[in-house]
C-alpha cells in the first residue's frame, strides 16, 4: 500500500540475495522508518521485539531469516540452527511455523551448496503469495460487505488490533476489504481498537488514514457499549492460528468482542490466509499463548511535548502483572472465517470442504 506518494511493501528483499529490508513496526504511527536486516539473528531479534508484527508477516519473515541464514553457511547444521533459533522467538502465531517447516523440507532436499540461491527465491516466492492470497481475501470480504444493510447512513466496522497491510506484506486481511469497500464507493467507517498493551490499533488507525478511510479510535472497552447503540454493523478480526474445527486464537481482547457480537447479533468474521489454519490442533485451548515482558503493562511509550520518543510508568516496578498476548475465540461465537478460497462457517467439516486433502495430510501445517 502507499505511504505518502509511494508503494510499499512492509518487508522486500533485493532481486539478487543479500539485504532484507523491513519497516520498523516499533516506531509507528509517529515515525516511518525502515531497517536493513543481513543476519538470522537480526531477524529473530526483529521478529521477537515485534519490528516485524503480524501472523502473515512474521512467517514470510522467518523465510527470509532462513535465507539469510544460508547466505552465511548452508550446511545442515547451520539450516538447523537457523530455523530453531526462529521458531523460538514467537510461540503462538502458526505462519512461522508453517514457513519455517516450507524453507526445511525445500531445502533439505537439495545439496547444500544449491540452497543459498533457492533459499532466496523461495522466501521471496512466500512473499508474493502472501500478497496474492490477501488480495483474494479482499474481495470475498468485500462481498460480505456489499450483502451487510447498514444500520446508519454509513457502514460501521469494529476491528481489534492490526490485521492491516502492515501485518502482512500488503493488503492487510482485514483491512483488504475495507480498502476495497472505500475504492468502490461504499460509505465505510471503521471503530479502531487502541489494543492494549502494544496499542496495534494506532498501526490499524495509521494505516486507514494514509488510505483516506473515515475512523475513529476507541479504547478496547469501548466496542459492547457501541454495538449496544447499534453503531457497529460488522466485526472484522484477524487471527494468529484458527484451529481445525473453527476456534480462533487472536489478540488478547477478541474473545470480549465476540460475546458483546453475539449478544447485540452483530455478524463477528475472522480474515484468515491458509497458512493460519492449524489442521494438528482441534481445540483452541491447546494452542500455545504468548507471555509478553510484564513493562509492556507497566508503562506506555510515546511522543512528550517535543515531538521525541517517551516512556512513562503508569504502575510500580513491584505491581505484579500478567500480559497474556492472545486469547481463543470459540467456534460457536464465530459467524465465519474469510479465506482466500471463499468464506466458511467455523467448522471443521466446512473446513475440510475448502481444503480435503489435509484431513491425511496433517503435514500441511505444522
Amino acid at each position: 500500500m502507499k505511504v505518502g506518494d509511494r508503494h510499499y511493501r512492509s518487508i522486500w528483499a533485493d532481486e539478487r540475495p543479500g539485504g532484507v529490508t523491513i519497516i520498523d513496526q516499533q516506531r509507528l504511527p509517529h515515525v516511518f522508518e525502515t531497517r536493513t536486516i543481513g543476519t538470522v539473528g537480526e531477524m529473530a531479534e526483529a521478529i521477537r521485539t515485534m519490528r516485524v508484527r503480524g501472523a502473515p508477516l512474521i512467517g514470510v519473515a522467518a523465510a527470509f531469516g532462513v535465507a539469510l541464514a544460508m547466505l552465511k553457511d548452508q550446511r545442515d547444521s547451520a539450516l538447523t540452527k537457523a530455523i530453531a533459533e526462529l521458531r523460538e522467538t514467537r510461540p503462538t502465531a502458526v505462519n512461522l511455523a508453517w514457513a519455517l517447516a516450507r524453507m526445511e523440507a525445500v531445502l533439505a532436499a537439495m545439496p547444500p551448496s544449491q540452497r543459498a540461491g533457492t533459499a532466496w527465491e523461495e522466501a521471496r516466492r512466500i512473499a508474493d503469495e502472501d500478497v496474492a492470497l490477501n488480495e483474494a481475501i479482499g474481495r470475498n470480504g468485500l462481498a460480505i460487505l456489499r450483502g451487510l444493510p447498514p444500520k446508519r447512513e454509513r457502514l460501521n466496522v469494529l476491528t481489534h488490533c492490526n490485521a492491516g497491510w502492515i501485518a502482512t506484506v500488503d493488503w492487510g486481511t482485514v483491512t483488504a476489504p475495507i480498502f476495497m469497500a472505500h475504492d468502490a464507493g461504499i460509505p465505510i467507517h471503521v471503530w479502531v481498537d487502541e489494543t492494549r498493551p502494544r496499542n496495534q490499533g494506532l498501526l490499524t488507525a495509521w494505516e486507514l488514514a494514509s488510505h483516506g478511510v473515515p475512523h475513529t479510535l476507541v479504547t478496547d472497552n469501548a466496542g459492547g457499549h457501541l454495538m449496544q447503540r447499534g453503531d457497529v454493523d460488522v466485526v472484522l478480526v484477524g487471527a494468529d492460528r484458527v484451529t481445525s474445527r473453527g476456534d480462533v486464537c487472536n489478540k488478547i481482547g477478541t474473545y470480549l468482542k465476540a460475546l458483546a457480537a453475539r449478544d447485540n447479533g452483530v455478524p463477528f468474521y475472522a480474515c484468515v490466509p491458509t497458512p493460519t489454519i492449524d489442521w494438528s490442533i482441534a481445540d483452541g485451548m491447546q494452542i500455545p499463548i504468548e507471555e509478553r515482558a510484564a513493562d509492556e503493562v507497566r508503562k506506555v511509550r510515546g511522543l512528550d511535548a517535543a515531538g521525541k520518543f517517551a516512556e512513562v510508568a503508569i504502575a510500580p516496578a513491584t505491581t505484579p502483572v500478567a500480559n497474556p498476548a492472545f486469547d481463543v475465540t470459540p467456534a460457536a461465537l464465530v459467524t465465519g472465517i474469510v479465506t482466500e478460497k471463499g468464506v466458511a462457517r467455523a467448522d471443521e467439516a466446512e473446513l475440510l470442504g475448502f481444503w480435503p486433502r489435509n484431513r491425511e495430510n496433517k503435514a500441511y501445517v505444522t
